[in-house]
């Protein structure tokens, strides 16, 4: 499997996403920047987001929206870098829009409907009807730390509701080729949970009640991990990035693992997310966080195009 260093001196990258021309974008967690890629590897700065900016994903009117987290410390362990707490600049988190023609942002929600203040959005994924899907890990100061939730929100900042709650840091989301089922990591327990979607913003669990968010609970790693973000590729199998044992968990949607695909980039323990690109989708874009890189990789699977993917 070919690994490419597409681009490196990023500053904690997550959130890629492909852009039909050939470039990337990715977040920058500790530069709170959108930050373009081109196919020959220079980077520019597309939008300044402030705070934290965690995830990202192309909506309905061609603008990418963020899932901000506030902002995190950084913190270096053995040399690599990492990310968690609290800053005291933090005020709350925020899910937002960039338009890419001139880089303006626009701050759709710091509340939900019941007046609750985002904590630390995540990672989110548009639906079928132009709605967003995101998780909210929350924040922990140390000593306590918030159970996350669910949302669901329109993309014209208009509702933001939660859909699930008590989950243990929930990561990355994803919805399968079909839509009818939602996938979402906890990072620490690294365990992925899924729910049936029965209607835009509506998810219901199944067999296995009582699981985190009362998900179904579909895999969870063999050895010590930090599950991060998630893509979901054509097939349906859910593609989990994972820090400590750095890699991606290739997970079936009966729970099998397909395969783990180790990534030993610079010894890099931060792998955090993926997505895909190109003519044939089979070209996925990893983020090495921990060293601020982004890499290109030779998939042995398409990805799947997701909504708006051409918007």
């Amino acid at each position: 499997m070919k690994i490419t260093k597409l681009a490196d001196g990023l500053l904690f990258p997550e959130g890629p996403v492909a852009l039909p021309n050939g470039d990337v974008l990715v977040v920058e967690i500790h530069r709170g920047t959108l930050t373009r890629v081109a196919p020959d590897g220079t980077t520019s700065v597309v939008a300044e987001v402030g705070g934290g900016p965690n995830g990202a994903a192309l909506g309905p009117d061609g603008r990418v929206y963020i899932a901000n987290c506030g902002g995190m410390h950084r913190f270096e362990v053995g040399g690599f870098v990492f990310a968690g707490g609290i800053p005291a600049d933090y005020t709350s988190g925020s899910i937002q829009a960039v338009d890419l023609s001139d880089g303006s942002v626009e701050t759709l929600y710091t509340k939900d409907d019941d007046g609750r203040d985002l904590r630390g959005p995540n990672d989110l994924v548009f639906d079928a009807h132009g709605g967003i899907y995101f998780t909210d890990y929350g924040k922990s100061d140390g000593d306590t730390c918030d159970k996350g939730r669910i949302y669901y929100a329109k993309a014209d900042g208009s509702s933001c509701k939660t859909i699930a709650a008590g989950m243990e840091g929930p990561n990355g989301i994803g919805l399968s080729p079909d839509g009818e089922r939602l996938y979402v990591s906890e990072t620490y327990t690294a365990r992925v949970w899924w729910w049936d979607v029965t209607g835009p913003g509506q998810i219901v669990g199944g067999k296995s009640l009582g699981g985190s968010g009362n998900g179904n609970f579909l895999y969870t790693a063999p050895n010590y991990v930090n599950f991060d973000s998630l893509g979901v590729d054509a097939h349906g199998n859910v593609n989990v990035a994972s820090m400590v044992n750095a890699g991606i968990s290739v997970v079936g949607p009966d729970g099998k693992l397909v395969q783990f695909v180790k990534i030993d980039v610079d010894d890099d323990p931060g792998i955090t997310n993926i997505c895909w690109g190109g003519k044939d989708m089979r070209t996925a874009y990893v983020t090495a966080s921990s060293t601020g890189q982004l890499l290109k990789i030779e998939w042995p699977r398409p990805g799947l195009k997701l909504n708006y993917h051409d918007a």
